[in-house]
């Protein structure tokens, strides 16, 4: 049977930004692949850096790594939490990344002398981002979220590629998705829709007509507002659909699966698919219930981390944490603890401030603040038995504070923080490339070996088979996405190892990937130099998390 194309839909915001555009597009995904299609995302983003990994995540959240080792918006989580596919590099393109490919052709010579131009030359480029990404992955459907709002001066080159691709493709293979908030006045006591209306309008200027207007409002949408929306922006009152804030994300496709938003999209596309299948149903109704449960049933984890200022920096971890709970018929409280806080305290102190919590986890990170707060953190949960997940800077910091109290070498320290130190426990080894910020790291999915018998292989071969490689009868191989510079030192390996720490490592055995604590001698000290939080999903939860969950259970 021959392939159909594929069909585009591009979603795009209005009024203000952080309106839920990522969740938006990815329940349109997650509503598309249960209907039996394949689905593959983009995030178009305005900011002038090439990619996200030297953002600021008190700034800008969480910085979200795929398979091939791109850096990217968060947003890219939100897809694969939802449509459980796999983001590429393909699925991230910043307007810095564009100018960059258009200046590195005209220093080339490419354009022969031409005048280089807007609408030419750049625009294009965009669109074969987007042609290319459907060449690469082949999905049905292609949805590609611009980010920002309709109108922002930044945002024209991307709203200017959507217009574009529908005479690039034909109109007939592209849907427009508009996203726009409704504010709620309080005088008055109602929904007011002319901000929508007038960010219709501008995307209408800008040569693109919505055929699906998203409605978010924190308030309950009447009827006639949508109505009023769907008159003045030429749209069917079917095509306009009321969003507003649930207790929980997931709960989103449902929402659009109610106002029939996936048959709207099959018929404007022309496709065809299979009946739906209910097994987000079942998840959502898990997630109720859990969320009903008292303190009996909670479980309160302390997440001590140096950017506390926004909820967005470990959005990952949080999601992780949360699928863990439900596998694990728990609830999860979080506690967001400031490493800052904890530094110069005794181990009294340090127990005053982490009272009440039944875990541990330490989120990844950079640079000298805070440290020394995670060290006395981790040293606190490994000598009170207290559950505890490293993650990547968070396993490093592990090791040093093992290196310094359980072995007693005073002072051991990461080279990160502090090049003179007498002890590199974690270092920046021979060969590795320090002379820019950008793309240096060690980024993207990499194998590790681990020995069969581990708590953590145990975990994986229960959670995640299908994802386990298994080498003979001691060593099981695993995959995790990376995020960082540097790594346990070799030199310390045998030492570390005499203290009591095991290790999961690279198959050449020179990296390590993981630690565990012998479960006889502590229920769970547990790190890993990857991000898997980056793998979890809502309905396939990580192993390491859920080991966490249930050794603070027992």
């Amino acid at each position: 049977m021959k392939r159909t194309p594929t069909k585009y839909i591009f979603v795009t915001g209005g009024v203000l930004s952080g309106l839920g555009k990522g969740i938006t597009a990815a329940s349109i995904g997650n509503i598309l692949v249960r209907r039996g299609l394949s689905v593959f995302m983009q995030k178009f983003d305005q900011y002038l850096n090439v990619d996200a990994g030297t953002l600021n995540p008190n700034e800008h959240g969480e910085v979200f790594v795929t398979d091939d080792g791109a850096e990217a918006d968060l947003d890219l989580g939100h897809y694969e939490r939802f449509i459980d596919v796999n983001m590429t590099r393909a699925s991230s393109v910043m307007s810095g990344q564009i100018y960059a490919q258009l200046l590195e052709k005209e220093r080339k010579g490419e354009f022969l002398g031409k005048t280089v131009q807007f609408m030419a030359h750049l625009v294009p480029l965009v669109c074969d981002h987007v042609i290319e990404a459907a060449r690469q992955q082949k999905p049905d459907v292609l949805i590609t979220e611009i980010g920002g709002t309709v109108g922002d001066y930044e945002g024209l080159l991307f709203i200017e590629a959507a217009r574009q691709m529908s005479l690039r493709v034909g109109r007939e293979n592209v849907m427009f998705v508009h996203v726009g908030f409704l504010p709620y006045l309080e005088v008055t006591e109602e929904v007011k829709s002319k901000p929508l209306q007038n960010s219709v309008d501008d995307l209408r200027r800008f040569g693109i007509s919505p055929d699906l207007v998203m409605a978010r409002c924190d308030h309950h949408v009447p009827v006639s507002a949508l109505k009023k929306i769907a008159l003045f922006g030429g749209l069917p009152e079917e095509a306009v659909v009321p969003l507003e804030t649930v207790s929980s994300v997931y709960k989103v496709p449902l929402i659009l699966e109610k106002y029939k938003v996936d048959e709207q999209v099959l018929k404007r596309l022309g496709l065809t698919a299979k009946r739906r299948r209910s097994d987000w149903s079942a998840l959502v109704k898990r997630i109720e219930q859990v969320a009903t449960y008292g303190p009996s049933k909670t479980i309160t984890v302390g997440l001590v981390g140096k950017y506390m200022e926004m909820k967005d920096t470990y959005m990952s971890v949080t999601e992780s944490l949360k699928a863990a709970g439900w596998y694990e018929d728990v609830k999860i409280a979080e506690r967001w603890i400031e490493a800052e806080e904890l530094e110069g305290l005794s181990q009294r102190d340090v127990a005053k401030k982490l009272k009440g919590i039944d875990a541990m986890v330490v989120p990844g990170g950079f640079g000298t603040r805070g440290v020394e707060g995670i060290i006395v953190a981790a040293e606190y949960a490994r000598t009170h038995k207290l559950p505890y997940l490293g993650l990547c800077y968070g396993m490093q910091l592990a090791v040093i504070a093992t290196a310094r109290y359980a072995i007693g070498l005073d002072g051991a320290h990461t080279t990160e923080v502090n090049p003179d130190t007498k002890y590199p426990v974690v270092a920046i080894l021979p060969g590795q490339d320090l002379k820019r910020l950008g793309g240096t790291m060690r980024l993207g999915a990499y194998p590790a070996y681990l020995p069969v018998d581990s708590q953590i292989a145990k975990l994986y071969l229960e959670v995640r088979p299908k994802e386990v490689i298994k080498h003979g009868a001691t060593q099981i191989e695993v995959s995790e996405r990376h995020r960082h510079r540097y790594e346990v030192n070799p030199e310390y390996h045998a030492r570390l190892q005499k203290a009591g720490l095991r290790f999961g490592t690279s198959p050449n055995g020179k990296l390590v990937e993981f630690i565990e604590t012998d479960p006889k001698r502590h229920p769970y000290f547990v790190g890993t130099q990857a991000h898997p939080e980056l793998r979890s999903r809502p309905n396939r939860p990580h192993p390491l998390f859920v080991g966490l969950i249930r050794a603070a259970k027992k």
